[in-house]
């Protein structure tokens, strides 16, 4: 047998492309020779050198003549190392080595002395592989793979071993489903902010109806602190949010191993390029707003992203999804993030702050220009604006216990759970539609907010995003319908320019 045919998969985004791989040998040539076709990226051709290496040391005798790999379908792009292993099984079989011919599909990249190495979107491939097909990937991808439920899959040391498998050995027992239980331990806790609880509240609503924040204020008051302690009050992630923020861990190649099982936090910083931060670049990786799909994107600094990053949030932040166009290609990543964001009231961080010691440099064309970076579609977008103010030191050295993450977050967990039995979404993702259904009020309550509407000259999309948070702090309240001490608490969490307009 000169000739066979050998099944796999690359990863394109998200997206899980299937791949033939087949093996070709003229053993007429007299020149051993190779050469692998089918639009494969500069890993993909050096995988060659790897394989060949990997099958001498591995005790198998180079096959002699010119050997020819096709990677089909061949008008579409390959990239990475995971083709290693079906390369060297489909010339093992095409030699003759392997006798047996059973469907399997194989991922991995070989070392030198033929050991398999981990591969980056292990997951996600194997979730769209056929069910009746048997897979074999490499040892070190078995721990996210343990996550799901998926049959016929086996994970292997070495090339030997997969040889091995396909030959009937039955000493490699299939991957065992393992369900990951969700973390609720966290190295920091809310009760380590001292003070600040107008702003605590207002992330408390935040976390319970998924609203989006910004925070602002002069430097040292606490924005930083509390954003990063904001998962801790955050509901635990499903079952279903694990396995979709580690698949797209994996493709990323950010995984260590250990499955999601944490809301994932994304701080990036405030020089980060448009494809870091939506996807993209010669890989169409996905970008933080994809790595932060269910949990938290933190920019801090707001103002001072660039202007073509901060106006690339408008999908994701209005759809839960991104799509990046190349010229050859279009990735649509999910990207369902709560944002946070934190600045300054003026460039130097000091305008209003009237404690004697700390005085604004700025003049009012710079204090005006430095908050106008934030484009009004994108602050249309926020749910919640709050002022964070500087703490005092009383405050600072009070020995009053503040209350701890787990405390607020069970409050969270139970306004949750009255959004999940009413509308089977959070607040924070209703549809216009669904706001009228679930946000309804009453005549004194409709009159109330008709005028405050009119007075502050609230837009359509910002009396919605009213209406969800008031709805947001019945439900933390465990009240079934909207008080006006829920609108007007609402109220104050709008941008204080529309107020004082």
């Amino acid at each position: 047998m000169h000739y066979s045919r050998v099944k796999s998969a690359v990863l394109s985004g998200l997206k899980v492309l299937e791949i033939d791989v087949e093996a070709d040998i003229n053993t007429r040539s007299i020149v051993q020779e190779w050469e692998i076709v089918g639009l494969g990226d500069t890993a993909v051709k050096e995988s060659r050198k790897r394989v060949m290496s990997a099958i001498k040391n591995s005790g198998f005798e180079l096959p002699r003549g010119k050997i020819t790999v096709n990677l089909a379908p061949s008008d579409l792009k390959k990239e990475g190392t995971l083709l290693d292993l079906p390369i060297a099984i489909a010339i093992l079989m095409a030699s003759g080595k392997i006798h047996k011919s059973e469907k399997w599909m194989l991922v991995g990249e070989l070392g030198l002395d033929g050991t398999l190495r981990k591969i980056n979107g292990a997951l996600p491939i194997m979730l769209e592989k056929r069910k009746n097909m048997g897979s074999i990937v490499p040892m070190a991808n078995k721990r996210e793979l343990s996550l799901v439920n998926i049959p016929n899959v086996y994970a292997v040391d070495t090339l030997n071993d997969v040889v091995r498998l396909m030959e009937g050995d039955s000493n490699f027992p299939e991957i065992e489903y393992h369900p990951v239980k969700t973390e609720t331990k966290y190295e920091v806790d809310f009760s380590e902010v001292r003070g600040q609880e107008y702003a605590k509240r207002a992330l408390e609503i935040a976390a319970a109806g998924f609203h989006n924040v910004i925070m602002k204020g002069a430097p040292g008051v606490g924005k930083t602190m509390l954003a990063r302690r904001f998962p801790t009050i955050m509901p635990p992630m499903t079952e279903s949010e694990i396995i979709e923020s580690t698949k797209i861990y994996s493709a990323a190649g950010l995984l260590d191993g250990f499955p999601i099982s944490v809301r994932p936090f994304r701080s990036p910083h405030h020089s980060a390029s448009t494809a870091s931060i939506v996807g993209g670049g010669n890989r169409a990786k996905p970008g933080e707003v994809t790595l932060a799909h269910n949990g938290v994107l933190f920019m801090d600094e707001l103002p001072e992203f660039r202007r073509d990053v901060l106006e690339a949030l408008r999908q994701p932040l209005e759809d839960g999804v991104i799509t990046v166009s190349r010229v050859r290609e279009t990735h649509t990543y999910p990207s369902k993030f709560l944002l946070i964001g934190a600045q300054n009231p003026c460039p130097c961080g000091w305008f209003g702050v009237n404690d004697g010691v700390h005085h604004c440099t700025c003049s009012m064309a710079e204090i005006v220009r430095y908050n106008k970076r934030i484009s009004g579609p994108i602050a249309d977008r926020m749910d919640v604006f709050v002022d964070v103010p500087k703490v005092d030191y009383d405050r600072y050295a009070s020995t009053k216990s503040a209350e701890s993450s787990q405390k607020v977050r069970n409050r969270v967990m139970k306004a949750v759970e009255i959004q999940m039995n009413r509308a089977k979404k959070l607040n924070g993702k209703l549809t216009a539609k669904e706001v009228r259904q679930f946000c309804t009020l009453g005549e004194r309550e409709e009159n109330f907010f008709k005028n405050a509407s009119k007075k502050l000259g609230l837009t359509g999309r910002t009396m919605e995003k009213t209406l969800k948070v008031s709805r947001t702090i019945a439900d933390l309240a465990g009240e079934e319908r909207i008080s006006l001490s829920h609108i007007a608490e609402a109220l104050q969490y709008r941008k204080k320019e529309e107020i004082f307009i």
